[in-house]
């Protein structure tokens, strides 16, 4: 491997660590917010949960939905909360009780340190409610709803600047499902007013749900050939199971992620070219996830009741090595990648738990995200591997060494991140770093199990990670063993 500090790929930025949260299941109601737990604050959220949401240090969490928003009522969650109705949650089947709403995440989202990304309903509504909404959310006062956030106590404008045009409108199961002209249609006019209310905004478009879409990727294409000019985002999800348990076939799905990237670049690029643009659109893959371990009991679930435990999959070891792929598929394209969002933050598909009124704890995939987040700032880099590959059942020409590396030169820091996808045994990495002079190994951070299938749970805590990694830095070249199936965090720093 080969990193050297002119090998660039872009500066991150710091919302490729975003998350989501829906009111979907336990996400809000249980997780964030829960008013009768011993560590509520007195707005109701979890202190314990605002806690390891700061260890993730995200940015920008993407809200209120998820399929959720497509038949949502942004008026339902504002205001008293004694007034608020309940309704039936059309995309979940559950009932929402709006005791959380637009004010209240935005209040929580700064104990959490972080942005909002905000939806609006493009299935069941359109232009006036969302120009409504963000009069409601970023303009001063003067105004009908401006005026009426600042009897609600807000004086001060939320000042919003990262808002999504809809959700999923590609897929039938989407209330109000669109297809790709009248949803270009509609998101165009949609973009035209937000931008009358708020010039400053940035918005992102609806593209494909997933790679596996029939209607990818023209759905994106005749979506930007209305919106390219009024929109600076086009969205991407991706989900990926080991339904099948081969974990060698399993741990190469990011590279299926890395196709999907570059046809959506290339779908932009060519729409660029049609237009004959100077503007050039980027990516907000703003749902990705392992999701497939709670679908059965999912299934099961009786419809029409509060929060009940929805999309909880209990994440194994080996969820944690795919999602470091993954993450790294996003360092990797961050000169188009700008926006990324696990989906979701706690409880649903998620790295952080919780218990009703007990303990909040670290999922396996917790690490990977922290890890990537806390030393993944600053530029990527691309380096030079050369790595021994194997062919699984989808997949030919797989590298067992997955790997990239981020320069701080701020910090004078380099951390190179590797999953070794080998099962069987360790494999021996040589880095060539002579364009860092005078750098030493400060950490070397490895997240590693013999049971790729062990889990986490509030009483057990089997995958953690640990920073006795074995690796050295002699005559500009790191030489570090990345153990079988192994999550790394190789940490450089200057000399003092």
């Amino acid at each position: 491997m080969i990193v050297d500090k002119d090998f660039r790929v872009s500066e991150i930025d710091e919302r490729i660590y975003g998350s989501f949260i829906e009111h979907l299941g336990r996400a809000v109601y249980g997780g964030v917010y829960e008013p009768d737990h011993p560590e509520a604050d007195e707005q109701g959220f979890r202190k314990d949960v605002i806690n390891l949401v700061k260890e993730l240090n995200v940015p920008i969490v993407r809200y209120p939905g998820g399929n959720m928003v497509s038949a949502y009522n942004w008026e339902d969650g504002i205001g008293p909360k004694e007034e608020r109705p309940r309704r039936l949650e059309l995309a979940w089947r559950t009932i929402e009780t709006n005791e959380v709403g637009t004010n209240e995440f935005m209040d929580w989202a700064k104990l959490v340190n972080s942005e909002v990304m905000m939806a609006v309903n493009l299935g069941t509504r359109g232009i006036d409610a969302a120009r409504n909404f963000i009069e409601y959310c970023n303009h001063p006062g003067g105004t009908y709803y401006s005026d009426l956030r600042r009897k609600h106590g807000y004086e001060k404008p939320h000042q919003i600047k990262t808002w999504c045009l809809g959700n999923e409108m590609d897929g039938p199961w989407q209330v109000g499902h669109k297809t790709a002209e009248e949803y270009g249609r509609l998101a165009l006019e949609t973009a035209k007013v937000m931008r009358l209310v708020d010039p400053t905004i940035e918005l992102v478009a609806c593209g494909s749900s997933h790679s596996g879409m029939p209607t990818f990727p023209q759905y994106e294409a005749t979506t930007l050939e209305h919106t390219y000019d009024a929109i600076d985002y086009i969205s991407l999800h991706q989900y990926y199971g080991n339904a099948s348990n081969d974990t060698a076939n399993y741990l190469a799905k990011s590279m299926d992620m890395e196709h999907f990237i570059k046809t959506i670049i290339s779908t932009c690029d060519y729409i660029k070219a049609k237009k004959r643009s100077k503007k050039t659109i980027n990516l907000s893959f703003d749902e990705w996830n392992v999701w497939y371990h709670s679908n059965q009991q999912d299934r099961e679930l009786e419809p029409w009741t509060i929060a009940p435990p929805q999309l909880e999959d209990v994440y194994n070891f080996e969820d944690a090595l795919l999602v470091g792929s993954m993450l790294m598929t996003f360092l990797r394209n961050s000169d188009r990648v700008k926006i990324a969002c696990m989906a979701q933050l706690v409880n649903v598909i998620a790295p952080i738990m919780t218990e009703n009124g007990g303990k909040a704890w670290k999922q396996t995939i917790f690490y990977p995200y922290a890890h990537v987040s806390a030393f993944g700032r600053g530029v990527a880099l691309a380096p030079v591997v050369s790595s021994p590959k194997y062919d699984s059942k989808d997949f030919t020409d797989v590298p067992y060494v997955d790997s990239v590396a981020v320069y701080n030169e701020e910090q004078e820091a380099v951390t190179i991140f590797a999953v070794n996808r080998y099962l069987e045994q360790p494999i021996e990495l040589n880095a060539d770093v002579r364009s860092f002079e005078d750098y030493e190994i400060l950490e070397h951070i490895v997240l590693e199990n013999d049971d790729l299938k062990a889990v986490n749970t509030a009483t057990s805590q089997k995958v953690q990670p640990h920073s006795y990694g074995v690796s050295a830095l002699r005559n500009g070249f790191v030489e570090a063993k990345l153990s079988k199936a192994s999550w790394n965090v190789i940490r450089l720093g200057k000399k003092r």
